[in-house]
């Protein structure tokens, strides 16, 4: 598919610099495309479906972020302390006779020397500890049994699936409105058609009033209303001309390209009018085995009753594994090259057991119970409305084919009608009032042969959404 889409905007980029070379006249063609195509188009430059894929690209990486809960976690560690007052402690002996009583040893007759400003008691208290404490490490922990862990992996597994059916929803969204813009497109330009056609009608009676006129077989109401007719259809054409515009910069819009792009649509509205008592019932299977919405629904009771379990896996006992190592040194000065440090590591398991939590985790797991028997009930009430969609659309489209038949049978008729009306006219056997009432029924006629394809083939789309018919399985 993308390379399908490079050759396409390849051959945008490219189309107009080679007709500009063959024949400059050919230079501002437009870009025709074809139904296909723009899907095609749309499916690589929507913004919607680009924002739908960068949602799944996160949820990888938060899956990727939970698996990384399994392996050891190491984290490093330093830290300095100044101590302001040195803590004291007190035993319960003579400290005196410990540190020589008065400065000199019995039965030696040295000296003993003084007691450093560390040593010296407080109170009958020593201070001990330095005025300078360095310390750094590393610690590793790994948890080796977490039921609860292993749950919430897979509930973020559950989140990228979550994320892909929520992407096929907006391609299945943006194909739909990608076909409600190509069609409106063709239904503003086979209005023009017939706003032309009356356009060219009115002028073409004017044309034969003033010709009666001159020739005093027609009264100057008769002409002034003639001259009238034409410029009344002036307006009509041009709004019709103006749609076309507003529903090119539509699907220019929902396509995700430039909105400056000269582009076509290729094909006309009626070519569908053959295929309308053809698709109905092609496929009489309408279930909602496809329908994104259900997929969804189906995919969060999943994490629901995984929560449930993850609630009743928070009462199971954990086992972890710790490591750590440090080293210390304490120093009342800033001689890092005299300091000594010491070394201290250990590894052990840890086992955790929940005993009593208050009734948290009972009421957790209540909660998650809730909130799946509320999505159950959700997804039956989302699958009778999707039900009732369904029978809409198929109405909707057993609708349009009856009013086809009939808008085709009154085009008929009030073009015959027309034509009579013309003749009379130009015979002087009728009056411009009854050609104008011919042409009036003639055009709502050819409207309403539109209007009938146009409802067939939105409903139709609109019924292939529901039913989760992917263009990229077609």
């Amino acid at each position: 598919m993308r390379r399908l889409v490079s050759f396409i905007l390849a051959a945008f980029l490219s189309f107009p610099l080679c007709a500009q070379i063959a024949t400059p006249q050919a230079a501002s063609s437009p870009v025709v495309l074809t139904l296909d195509d723009a899907i095609v188009i749309a499916l690589s430059e929507n913004i919607a479906v680009k924002v739908a894929d960068k949602e799944i690209t996160r949820t990888q990486y938060a899956l990727k972020g939970s698996y990384a809960s399994l392996f050891p976690q190491v984290d490093g560690s330093g830290s300095y302390q100044r101590t302001i007052k040195k803590q004291v402690m007190y035993m319960d002996f003579d400290i005196g006779s410990m540190m020589g009583g008065g400065g000199s040893s019995q039965g030696s007759g040295e000296d003993t020397p003084a007691p450093s400003p560390s040593q010296r008691p407080s109170g009958g208290g020593i201070e001990v500890g330095r005025w300078n404490t360095f310390s750094t490490g590393i610690q590793a922990a790994m948890p080796l049994v977490n039921a609860q862990l292993w749950k919430s992996i897979k509930i973020s597994g559950e989140d990228v699936e979550l994320a892909v059916e929520k992407a096929r929803a907006s391609r299945l969204d943006m194909i739909t409105q990608v076909k409600q813009a190509f069609y409106a497109v063709q239904l503003a330009k086979e209005a023009y058609k017939v706003y032309e056609e009356v356009y060219d009608n009115a002028v073409e009676n004017f044309r034969q009033t003033e010709m009666r006129y001159n020739a005093q077989k027609a009264s100057e109401l008769e002409y002034t209303r003639a001259k009238t007719s034409v410029a009344n259809a002036i307006p009509n054409l041009y709004d019709a001309e103006n749609n076309i515009d507003m529903t090119l910069w539509q699907l220019k819009a929902v396509m995700g390209i430039d909105l400056d792009m000269d582009i076509d649509v290729a094909g006309d509205l009626q070519d569908n009018a053959a295929l309308m008592f053809r698709d109905i019932h092609e496929n009489d299977d309408f279930s909602l085995e496809n329908n994104s919405t259900m997929k969804q629904l189906e995919i969060q009771a999943g994490q629901l009753a995984d929560a449930i379990k993850m609630q009743q896996f928070a009462s199971l006992p954990t086992l972890s594994l710790a490591f750590a190592y440090s080293v210390n040194a304490m120093t009342n000065d800033f001689n890092f090259r005299e300091y000594r440090w010491s070394p201290y590591s250990y590894v052990g398991l840890s086992l955790s057991i929940p005993i009593f939590a208050g009734g948290r985790r009972h009421n957790a797991v209540r909660q998650s119970k809730v909130q799946y028997e509320q999505l159950q009930l959700q997804a039956l009430n989302t699958e009778r409305q999707l039900k009732i969609a369904i029978r809409q659309y198929l109405n909707q489209m057993e609708t349009s084919m009856k009013s086809y038949d009939a808008a085709r049978e009154a085009e008929q008729t009030a073009r015959k009608a027309y034509s009579i009306a013309t003749q009379s006219y130009n015979l002087g056997r009728s009056t411009l009032t009854d050609l104008n009432d011919a042409q009036l029924a003639l055009t709502q006629a050819e409207l309403g042969v539109s209007q009938a394809v146009y409802s067939f083939v939105l409903a139709k789309a609109a019924l292939e959404q529901t039913l989760g018919k992917d263009f990229s399985n077609e």
